[in-house]
């Protein structure tokens, strides 16, 4: 992402809120962040047909900045002096084709605007952008799926005027921009505190002027409000369109599904429909209320470092903060919604937040619930809960390792496939309950992606018996595991360390006949066989043994007990961490038709140049079956030559 725009700080700083420095200072022109041009060239050229989000998304950032003022006027009261009514003004102006749009909230200095208006600084809206660079395409109906905040106005305005003043602040300003890569900051006099959003509407947008369209976008949109929006006419006269009051303080059998998800789309700037709301309220020694929903889709930024939760808090009302570090673990960062709280105090700062021990508490409960809703979920829908697992899932179990008072809940809610469950999700509860006789251990394979785990050659030998594995395709697989150990005393073992003890388990009748060929070859050739690969690889591996797990594979790849897992080492190699050279064990199958010609071979003349080759070759054919890259490509295929050569002269 490119840098911001660099501020002038001799000038700013010999700038001050005298008459005679603001009359001397000129308009400063400044270049928009390259990532905003981009989205403001898709906003101005877009064909998307809902352009009402737009007074929506500019309502909820006027609300956000009443809020912030509310806060702040807790220990600063005198920003509220002789303006203490704080609201969202919609002014519709039909002979100059103007809606206004104002706020009388914190408003914003030369930095802000600099900062707020010129560059990115909402993580969803560069994941947005980076989407659309990775789907290579500008398709306008994409700006619909999450929240654009202030540059959405330029879906239907061709010129925008901002104008501001931040709450205890003397100096006024105004933000001008068309959209075309530029925009200008100036002085302003006359300026009152708060935002005034000024917009030019294209002749094609004049219906956004009409007072029953603009009272359906907030009634459609915005409704749920606790801050007084209000319609000025031609008269002036001023028409509350809002209820008011706060959503969370209503009972929940008064709150209808259409209030639920202008709530959720108001809240999480996202699309669609929450797939669960959770409206809870705790009395007694502390006392709070929380209105939380799930999505139903996985918001952009849901994998950002950066982003923590986005839960509300607020405090009798009055918002706090919108990523309170303590209040939702980073494993239910998909949550959203609000926290109000009747205990803690309105002036506690947000560096104090954190160490509370109230809100210690509200952080429990909230997760209890949460934890408790998913289980009811998982238990009566089902199929629902396992759209939620493949948006969620792979966060969710981050808790496994991170929150131990709750590990026994969350891995009752963990889903996997499996190789006896490749179309469906399971449980660990379901895995035990299905174990077959004498297994001691809930075996698992780990791999990159669904499809490459489900073909891999190490599941051959436990198909034949009937025993599920399970496929863990996340990488934090690899972290939860070992913090687990084992569930319903069951311990869990990856089926490629070690050694699999599938000879304690019986082989079915049908895949004991399959894997005789009528030419069976005696163990003491075998052992020779395994004698020279195991000679001619040398230091290549760590062993070379007869398989268990195999039946149609001729050979493959494992880690040795106590030997970092494969996947695993991958994985940590692939983000270039320190991670020790683990030379791997060669399993050789038996009952292959290759390996039995060339145990044959080796009985029959001994080592020989083509059987060193050959060597190799099943060297090679266990990493690419394991999806490792060949350390010498040219000689592996100048032996494929050879013996394809060989084989057909």
């Amino acid at each position: 992402m490119n840098k911001a725009p660099e501020k002038k700080k001799t000038r700013r700083e010999k700038n001050t809120s005298t008459s005679t420095n603001t009359k001397q200072r000129t308009t400063e022109s400044h270049e928009f962040q390259a990532e905003v041009s981009k989205l403001l060239d898709l906003m101005i050229n877009s064909l998307y047909k809902e352009k009402d989000i737009f007074l929506r998304e500019l309502i909820a950032n006027a609300s956000d900045a009443c809020d912030k003022l509310r806060y702040a006027a807790i220990t600063e009261p005198d920003l509220l002096k002789g303006d203490t009514n704080l609201k969202v003004c919609i002014t519709p102006d039909k002979d100059k084709g103007i809606l206004t749009i104002s706020d009388n909230g914190i408003g914003m200095n030369y930095d802000d605007l600099l900062q707020n208006l010129g560059t990115i600084a909402r993580s969803g809206t560069e994941a947005f952008l980076k989407n659309l660079k990775e789907e290579n395409t500008d398709d306008p109906n994409l700006i619909g799926q999450f929240g654009v905040g202030f540059y959405s106005a330029f879906m239907v305005a061709s010129q925008v005027e901002v104008f501001t003043k931040r709450a205890g602040e003397k100096e006024g300003w105004k933000w001008e921009s068309k959209g075309r890569g530029k925009f200008s900051i100036i002085p302003a006099k006359g300026i009152e505190r708060g935002t005034k959003i000024v917009l030019h509407l294209r002749k094609a947008e004049h219906d956004f002027l009409e007072e029953s369209r603009i009272r359906h976008i907030v009634n459609t949109y915005s409704g749920h409000i606790s801050l007084p929006i209000e319609l000025l006419n031609n008269e002036k006269k001023a028409e509350k369109l809002n209820e008011g009051s706060a959503i969370w303080t209503r009972p929940a059998s008064e709150i209808s599904e259409d209030e639920h998800k202008e709530f959720y789309n108001h809240i999480s700037h996202l699309p669609g429909e929450p797939w669960l709301n959770i409206h809870m309220r705790a009395e007694g020694r502390i006392e709070y209320t929380g209105l939380l929903y799930v999505p139903d889709t996985r918001p952009f930024n849901l994998f950002d470092p950066a982003r923590k939760h986005s839960v509300r808090l607020y405090v009798k009302r009055v918002f706090i903060s919108d990523d309170c570090e303590g209040l939702m673990p980073g494993y239910l960062r998909f949550i959203r919604g609000i926290v109000d709280s009747n205990d803690l105090p309105l002036n506690i700062s947000r560096e104090t937040l954190q160490h509370n021990p109230i809100l210690t508490k509200i952080s429990a409960g909230l997760v209890k619930r949460i934890l408790l809703e998913l289980e009811k979920k998982a238990k009566n829908e089902s199929e629902e809960y396992e759209k939620f697992w493949e948006n969620f899932g792979a966060v969710l179990k981050e808790g496994i390792y991170e929150a131990s008072e709750n590990r026994d809940k969350l891995m009752k809610l963990v889903r996997f496939q499996s190789l006896n469950f490749p179309e469906n999700l399971i449980s660990l509860t379901d895995y035990t309950q299905n174990m077959i006789k004498n297994q001691e251990a809930i075996y698992y394979l780990s791999g990159d992606g669904t499809t490459g785990v489900a073909n891999s050659p190490q599941l051959e030998g436990f198909k034949a018996r009937g025993i599920d594995v399970l496929f863990m395709t996340d990488p934090v697989d690899q972290f939860w595991l070992p913090t687990a150990g084992n569930f319903a005393d069951k311990p869990f073992r990856s089926i490629t360390q070690g050694s699999s003890d599938l000879d304690n388990f019986d082989v079915s009748k049908s895949e004991k006949e399959s894997s005789k060929d009528g030419n069976e070859t005696s163990d003491n050739d075998m052992d020779k066989l395994i004698a020279m690969v195991k000679l001619t690889l040398g230091d290549d591996v760590k062993d070379v043994v007869v398989s268990s797990r195999l039946t149609e594979s001729p050979v493959c790849l494992v880690a040795a007990e106590g030997d970092v897992d494969m996947h695993f080492e991958r994985l940590l190699r692939q983000h270039q961490q320190p991670v020790q050279d683990h030379k791997r064990v060669l399993e050789i199958n038996p009952n292959h038709a290759l390996t039995k010609a060339l145990a044959g071979l080796v009985a029959k003349e001994g080592a020989s140049a083509a059987l060193e080759d050959a060597s190799h070759l099943l060297l090679d054919q266990a990493r690419i079956l394991e999806g490792e890259p060949l350390p010498d490509p040219t000689s592996f295929s100048r032996r494929l030559a050879g013996i394809l050569t060989k084989t057909l002269e």
